[in-house]
């Protein structure tokens, strides 16, 4: 089946849209991005021309598509940050939920059908059971999880009412930078552990805060599923081609289904990088939970995909690769 397809990345600028209009281009797609930058760079766009716009703009949507001859969209455009979702929830449910209806309604009216939507494992809130399946209940702690359950709660009826083929990738913990260090990590203010290690390793911030050691794990840290972002990429195009062959619209964990203490990402960065690095332990974190871990066997067997570059070294290995670069646009930002 020939892949040549215009695809929509709608947030295409940010970190784990610019990684797959990477793995888009490359496997024959062409890629436009969309996106307003106001948390995207225009350096990550590299890979397809970037049309600046807003969600909310549906009329700007729709006639990109049309022009552009779209034939189906991945959609990352978010925000993500859980903190900040519990200071402005309002905002959370306009830009996610409200942005990602208008998305839908200009694909209606522009005739596209497909959409693979990056959604998350924080909508299962504190689960009973880990690893976790697709089957376990959702319960998010957040306004980010809740907008990203609502969102998939539009997509089913989406295709039920108008026949929309539907793909939601439920990621873990996104990690890692491309192997060629063209596009990494660059979040300001940066929230995630390892970009965070790294920074304080490089005398970017002061200390990496660490949060929570009495949690109920094997040295009181909270466990996470790490997974390599290009390994993320790569199953978003796997995705894409599962809806393209007339595979029915579901959810999917990605994920390794192994986890990692935040004590034991620390020591392999700091055995990595050859070095001590500066960290700041704290209490708990509301809403953290002890375990997330994937049971990631529906996406191994649906899209025939495997992590394959998202062991624990080869992430810090890239991000280091990528933060530790004297020209990294990471390397200018305020963290």
């Amino acid at each position: 089946m020939s892949s040549q397809i215009t695809v929509l990345v709608t947030g295409g600028a940010g970190y784990i849209g610019s990684h797959t209009a990477k793995a888009l281009a490359r496997a024959g797609y062409r890629v436009v991005v969309y996106d307003n930058l106001s948390r995207g760079h225009r350096w990550a766009v590299r890979w397809g021309p970037l049309e600046e716009g807003e969600l909310l703009d549906t009329e700007h949507l729709r006639k990109v598509m049309v022009a552009e001859r779209v034939g189906a969209v991945l959609h990352f455009a978010a925000l993500i940050e859980v903190g900040e979702s519990m200071k402005t929830p309002e905002t959370f449910f306009r830009n996610n939920v409200s942005g990602s209806l208008s998305l839908l309604n200009a694909m209606r009216d522009a005739g596209v059908r497909r959409i693979v939507f990056s959604s998350t494992c924080a909508l299962y809130g504190f689960p009973e059971k880990v690893p976790i399946a697709e089957d376990t209940p959702t319960a998010p702690l957040s306004p980010y999880g809740e907008s990203k359950l609502m969102v998939e709660r539009l997509l089913h009826w989406e295709g039920i009412c108008h026949g929309l083929q539907w793909m939601a990738l439920r990621y873990f913990n996104a990690a890692g930078a491309d192997a060629d260090g063209e596009s990494g990590e660059s979040h300001s203010p940066e929230t995630h552990l390892i970009p965070s290690l790294l920074a304080a390793a490089l005398g970017r911030r002061p200390a990496c805060p660490i949060f929570g050691g009495d949690y109920p794990t094997p040295d009181g840290t909270c466990i996470r599923d790490y997974i390599h972002v290009t390994d993320l990429a790569d199953a978003h195009v796997l995705a894409l081609r599962h809806l393209q062959e007339g595979n029915p619209s579901t959810v999917l964990n990605l994920g390794t289904g192994d986890g990692f203490s935040v004590n034991q990402i620390l020591a392999a960065a700091e055995r990595i990088i050859g070095k001590p690095i500066p960290i700041s332990r704290q209490g708990r974190r509301p809403g953290d939970p002890p375990r997330l871990v994937a049971a990631p066997q529906k996406a191994f067997e649906q899209l025939n995909w495997k992590p394959a570059h998202s062991s624990i070294e080869n992430i810090i290995e890239t991000a280091w690769k990528w933060s530790s670069h004297a020209h990294s646009p990471a390397a200018s930002l305020s963290v």
